[in-house]
């Protein structure tokens, strides 16, 4: 059983051919990071020109024009297993938008896709996530990797159920999925494409048709019992006082008959068949999806991630277009929503992310939602440093990247972030208190060698800063000096539940590594914790969550 989850770039990951080999996946579902409450005008400004620069930004990672889009672009031109319409079209696209935002998307796009289309099985498919500002420009690139032949859908999926009036256009409520296939010979399950009927909320022409309603209130329509063929010498008989030709035969219409399922409304009269509305498949799905709600602020299953898909919309893509045991792959995993769906389903998984915040909460979600991946070894997760050398080297190539990773280390922290600078706090969890109140701890991270009490002093004059907060946690990869733990003993303790608890505590990245976590408060419930206090702390004005 494949379950993995990757950390790194998903271009480097998905060339390591010991993990992806050719034809190695049954689906494909991405959904790349895209700004789209950005200007669309903005997107194409050159990087020229002296006004403020356009972003396409998921969390920290920005996608603009420079060495990477151009090294993608190279790339794409210089490899001889490059399709030919790639390499016409990505010239023209250039040409077209110029050396701005959109095209870098673009360029870092079709070279991963070029990776997707090589790592895919023929029986596979495609689902690329992704909203109108872009949608158009990469349905040609998909075009020019998988082949026009091969394009299946362009579903839209209503995101939101309403915005603020629009002075200059229409509101913008829906999202783009472009599916793919691999070759004609695709994966495709026609029995999971329809949406079961509400018995209370029926189509016009199906409340009218299923108008009739048995003594357990089981509604059913009359259907005809006759054979559009006369000629059917075999199946002319006398029923109910009435011959013709029929469909069935005369054993199987006694069945019927003994089982409730025949009326004859008057004698005489030609019987007809009794057909439930609950036995039917239900309304068939098309190409617009206005039945998934997006998740809302009070969503059960909201990790707070601002870009989270809900569950039921992986879950229709999967079951659609792959089998149990097949192999889902997501490289832009994010929250997980659709490894989520594919451990649920019965498929093999793997899903690449280039943030450890990303994986760890993954990792999280997996555990709470399914107990068997609790076990040690239930899955593997590659590229996450498991040693202080590892760490090390991961500070040593994008400290960021390690203060992110070395908060994940910590169940219930989350990355925090604060307009114009994050006051000296990298990470916090809720908890709430013996009042009912929903308090913060702050987390500090240091990654450098050059540690001292000042350091350890001023965190906790931030502690004492912040209203909300009651205490810190100062995360460092090497050993903290004698001073340094001094200092945080001054701090004293705080109460809950009827314990003490030290109010500044330091942990280094050796301990958190081998389980030995400091003191917290215990977290009745995450989520709900998470939700609640991030309302409460933007109205107290104390910063924005991630």
């Amino acid at each position: 059983m494949r379950r993995e989850l990757h950390f790194g770039d998903n271009l480097e990951v998905l060339r390591d051919r010991k993990f992806f080999p050719d034809e190695s996946i049954d689906l494909i579902y991405l959904d790349p990071p895209f700004n789209s409450s950005a200007s669309y005008n903005m997107l194409f400004k050159d990087k020229s020109g002296d006004t403020s620069e356009a972003q396409i930004q998921a969390f920290d990672d920005t996608w603009v024009w420079g060495i990477t889009a151009e090294r993608a672009l190279h790339d794409i031109m210089s490899r001889e297993d490059v399709p030919i319409k790639l390499q016409q079209l990505m010239p023209a696209l250039k040409s077209f938008l110029g050396l701005n935002d959109m095209m870098a998307y673009l360029a870092m796009m079709a070279v991963r896709l070029v990776e997707l289309h090589r790592v895919l099985k023929d029986t596979g498919s495609l689902y690329l996530h992704c909203d109108p500002t872009a949608s158009h420009y990469l349905k040609l690139v998909l075009d020019a990797v998988f082949g026009v032949e091969f394009f299946l859908n362009e579903i839209i999926w209503q995101r939101s159920t309403g915005k603020s009036n629009s002075s200059r256009k229409f509101p913008t409520n829906h999202d783009s999925i472009l599916s793919v296939s691999k070759s004609g010979k695709h994966t495709w399950n026609k029995n999971q494409l329809y949406i079961p009927y509400d018995q209370n909320k029926l189509p016009e022409k199906t409340e009218i048709k299923y108008s009739h309603k048995d003594e357990d209130g089981r509604l059913y329509r009359l259907d005809n019992l006759l054979n559009p063929n006369k000629n059917r010498p075999n199946l002319t008989y006398e029923f109910l006082g009435v011959t013709r030709v029929w469909r069935w035969t005369k054993e199987r219409m006694k069945r019927a008959n003994d089982d409730g399922l025949i009326v004859q409304t008057a004698p005489g009269r030609v019987p007809q068949f009794k057909r439930y509305l609950d036995e039917q498949a239900g309304i068939p799905i098309d190409d617009l999806w206005l039945d998934i709600p997006p998740l809302n602020s009070q969503a059960k299953e909201r990790l707070g991630y601002p870009t989270q898909k809900p569950l039921a919309l992986l879950e229709r893509v999967i079951a659609a277009s792959s089998n149990s045991g097949d192999i889902v792959l997501d490289p832009f995993c994010g929250c997980g929503t659709a490894v989520d769906a594919a451990e649920k389903l019965g498929r093999q998984w793997v899903g690449i992310d280039v943030t450890h915040l990303a994986i760890g909460l993954i990792e999280r979600r997996m555990k709470d939602r399914y107990a068997e991946l609790k076990a040690k070894g239930a899955y593997k997760v590659y590229g996450t440093p498991t040693t202080v050398k590892a760490a090390q080297r991961l500070f040593e190539e994008s400290p960021m990247q390690f203060e992110r990773w070395a908060i994940s280390l910590i169940p219930g922290a989350r990355e925090y972030k604060l307009g114009g600078g994050d006051g000296g706090i990298d990470g916090m969890l809720y908890f709430q208190n013996e009042d009912g109140e929903y308090k913060q701890g702050l987390f500090s991270v240091k990654g450098g060698k050059t540690l001292n009490p000042a350091m350890v002093r001023d965190f906790r004059g931030t502690i004492e800063r912040e209203t909300n907060a009651e205490f810190g946690i100062f995360i460092c990869l090497h050993g903290p000096t004698k001073g340094m733990l001094t200092e945080a003993a001054t701090a004293g303790f705080y109460k809950n539940a009827g314990k003490e608890i030290p109010r500044l505590q330091i942990a280094t990245i050796k301990d958190l590594l081998a389980g030995k976590l400091p003191e917290r408060p215990r977290l009745v419930d995450e989520s709900a914790v998470f939700k609640k206090a991030s309302r409460q702390i933007k109205s107290d004005g104390q910063g924005t969550l991630l």
